[in-house]
Formats: C-alpha cells, sequence, structure tokens
C-alpha cells in the first residue's frame, strides 16, 4: 500500500492544483453523502447524538475543508524574497512543494473529525495518504475503510484497519512526514520510529488542561460554559476543561452554579438525554469510576458499567495529590480545586506539564495579560473553553507534552509541505 501511494506521488500529477482541488472536492462529496452513515457510526461507537456528531466530526471538517478551498491556490502562491544588494541583479521566492506519503494515526475520541482534518491538509499540499483509523471505535474504522478509497481513489488514499501489530508494521515501513494524535506515551513510540527514517513528525497529545476563574467573573455564565466545553463527547476530548483553579472565595458559589448548568443542559436524567455520550470502553469506563472517590460529589457520580455510562459529575475538595490530578481525566468528570489568589493559580498551572490548552474566565485586563505572559500552553482562550478549534486561522497543536507541530487551515499546508528557498542569479 504504501509503495502504490509512493507510485502515485511519483507521477507527479499530485502537484497539480486541480488534483489537490479534486481530492477535496471528493472528499466533501464524502461527507455530505454519507453523512447519516458517519452519525450512525459514531453513535455505534461512542454513543453520539445526531447533532453532536455533525457538529463536531462532519460539520467540523466540512467547515476546515471550505476554508482550505477558497483559500489555497493563494496560499500555494510563490512567496517573493529580497535578496540582498551583494547578489543583484537577482531574484529569490519561497515555494512550497508537497513531501510524498503521509501517514495519518487518528484516535478515537473524534475518530471521524481527526482522521478527516489532518487529511484536509495532507492532500491540498500534493501529497498521497495512508490513514490508520483507531480500532477502538471500530465503526467508525470499518465506515472510512469503505468509504475513503471508494471515493478518493486508492492511488491517493490508503486505509489500514488493526490494532497494535498493524501500526508496528506500519511503522516500520518509510513516510515522509506521521501525523498522530492519541497519548503522550505511543507519541515517543511513533518518534522513536520515525527516527530510523529521519522522518518528521507531527504529535497532537494532551494533557490536564486547567481552567482558571478568577474573582471578577460571573459564574452563572461561567458555568454554563464550562459545562457545555467539558462534557461535550462525555469529557473525551482532548482540549476538555480537566479541572478548575478557583481563585478566593470563588470555589462554593461556582459548585452552586455548576450543579444548575448541569441540571440544565442535561435535565434529571443525562443517561436519557440523546445527545449525552458514552464511554468508548469498559476499561476507561473502569478507570474513570476510580477516580470518583477523589473528592467531594456536587453533582453527578451515578453510573451503568453495562450501557458505559457516566454522569457529568463535578467534584469537590479534591486534594492536588488525588489521583484524578494526576493524569489527563478524559471522561466527565470536573474537579474543583481553590487557591488564594491570582498567582497562586499561575505557580499551579506553572509547576506542572505545558497544557494543550489553558481556559480563564475573568473581565480583567490585567489578569488575561498575565496569564499570557507568565504561562505556556499550546492555546490560550479566555471565556469559551474548546472554542478555539473552530476557527482555521488559529493553529492547533501543543507544546512539550502536549505535542508538537500544529495544524488547520494554512497552518496544514506549512505541516505537509517544505517550504524551498529558490534563488535565481542570471548567468550574464
Amino acid at each position: 500500500m504504501v509503495a502504490g501511494l509512493r507510485a502515485t506521488f511519483a507521477t507527479g500529477r499530485t502537484r497539480s492544483v486541480d488534483w489537490r482541488l479534486g481530492r477535496l472536492a471528493a472528499l466533501r462529496a464524502l461527507l455530505t453523502e454519507q453523512s447519516e452513515a458517519f452519525q450512525q457510526a459514531l453513535h455505534a461507537d461512542l454513543g453520539k447524538g445526531p447533532a453532536e456528531a455533525y457538529r463536531t466530526e462532519i460539520g467540523f471538517t466540512l467547515h476546515e475543508l471550505d476554508h482550505t478551498v477558497r483559500n489555497l491556490t493563494r496560499w500555494l502562491e510563490p512567496k517573493a524574497a529580497a535578496v540582498p544588494e551583494v547578489f543583484q541583479p537577482a531574484e529569490a521566492r519561497v515555494v512550497r512543494e508537497p513531501l510524498g506519503v503521509v501517514l495519518v494515526i487518528a484516535p478515537w475520541n473524534y475518530p471521524l473529525q481527526l482522521a478527516l482534518a489532518p487529511l484536509v491538509g495532507a492532500l491540498a499540499a500534493g501529497n498521497t495518504v495512508l490513514v490508520k483509523p483507531s480500532e477502538l471505535a471500530p465503526a467508525t474504522s470499518a465506515a472510512l475503510a469503505r468509504l475513503l478509497p471508494q471515493y478518493l481513489g486508492p492511488d491517493a488514499v490508503a486505509v489500514v484497519e488493526g490494532a497494535v501489530p498493524e501500526t508496528t508494521a506500519l511503522l516500520e515501513q518509510r513516510f515522509d512526514h506521521i501525523f498522530y494524535t492519541g497519548n503522550g506515551a505511543v507519541g515517543r513510540i511513533v518518534m522513536a520510529a520515525a527516527a530510523k527514517h529521519l522522518t518528521p513528525v507531527t504529535l497532537e497529545l494532551g494533557g490536564k488542561s486547567p481552567v482558571v476563574v478568577d474573582t471578577d467573573a460571573d459564574l452563572a455564565v461561567t458555568a454554563r460554559r464550562l459545562v457545555r466545553g467539558k462534557f461535550l463527547n462525555a469529557g473525551q476530548t482532548c482540549v476538555a476543561p480537566d479541572y478548575v483553579l478557583a481563585v478566593g472565595d470563588t470555589a462554593a458559589r461556582l459548585e452552586t452554579e455548576l450543579a444548575a448548568a448541569v441540571q440544565e443542559a442535561y435535565g434529571d436524567d443525562p443517561s436519557a438525554d440523546p445527545e449525552y455520550g458514552r464511554i468508548v470502553n469498559t476499561r476507561h469506563f473502569d478507570r474513570l469510576t476510580a477516580l470518583l472517590g477523589g473528592g467531594r460529589t456536587v453533582t453527578g457520580g451515578t453510573h451503568d458499567r453495562d450501557a458505559r455510562y457516566l454522569a457529568p459529575t463535578v467534584l469537590a475538595d479534591v486534594s492536588p495529590e488525588a489521583a484524578v490530578m494526576r493524569a489527563e481525566i478524559f471522561g466527565p468528570i470536573l474537579p474543583v480545586l481553590p487557591v488564594p489568589d491570582l498567582d497562586a493559580a499561575i505557580a499551579f498551572v506553572n509547576e506542572r506539564d505545558k497544557p494543550l490548552a489553558l481556559y480563564a474566565f475573568t473581565e480583567s485586563e490585567l489578569t488575561k495579560q498575565r496569564l499570557t505572559e507568565e504561562t505556556s500552553s499550546g492555546a490560550l482562550v479566555f471565556g469559551l473553553p474548546v472554542s478555539h478549534l473552530a476557527v482555521p486561522e488559529l493553529p492547533f497543536g501543543g507544546v512539550g507534552e502536549s505535542g508538537m507541530g500544529r495544524y488547520h487551515g494554512e497552518y496544514s499546508i506549512d505541516t505537509f509541505s517544505h517550504t524551498k528557498a529558490v534563488l535565481d542569479k542570471p548567468l550574464r
């Protein structure tokens, strides 16, 4: 399969803008014509309701795709560069050229979006692509394996299904770029395998994304937005708010508002809400329910192992050393920790691994400035968790333990291209 994709790239036809736009048009047709099939697969894998499945997976990818199509020709134009006087007369320019064959390894939590959004950038940059969907989302994986080559052509995009043995075999091959979304442990394996071929990698990892709630925040608004961001996809989102640092005397009042916001969003029985998802498998369900004893339950905590259901849960009186604070939660549990002031909140964040996202609720421009200048994170978002993913002109990526590299919009073209310097000095 890799050799076939490399043979296609060697023909040179993937460099054509028409070829690239043609593949993106085919991908758009796939997403629109097979929308119902994908929604059914996402429900089977993660219990996603049709509205959430469309908004966060299908619609999200269409938005990314349409933005790319509108701007691709402009992005690919050579950029003129100034030439020092000593070399005159001469001209210089910067051109973007495709890398070759790209491997995209997708995770299970957004198994469609996180397979296809990188694919948009890789195809737009003129590459052929091998997609490895997650075996933990088998229905979506099967749909991608069946439909992607059918719509885009097996000479442009191939799909390999499977688990560790298949991924291990894939990583033994030589690719021109590897794009991996998942956890840090596997990210290290991917990077080590890529090093054998000097293959560049993009690692979209995760970590504990904190929320700082300042004393001037509107706590009712804060709670509603936190609940929507945290419990989307039953908390199984790499940029979900992982824990809250409540500054000053805000913790107790925020707990009350969070309980009210959960009630408003999901009613008396969230399990009956068709848009509230399920935990991906029993292993992750058992891992999450073991964390429930890490604090006082403010709301939620109910669960059903057979249904893989865990209610939206808020915990208070959580120790920084509790198990729920040691690793990324990746589920519908939100700890709230009081901190005396903003200095303590900043210190708490900086003492830990750099997060994929840092969120803050405040009206203070000084607080915003301090968080911008005194912390490091993949993204910094004020007032609306998770929203930055849907802004295609913003780069998405981590720093340190939360990843390396970035994509979305023009940043995807940068990731999946070689930026080549061209200097032209006449012989006269």
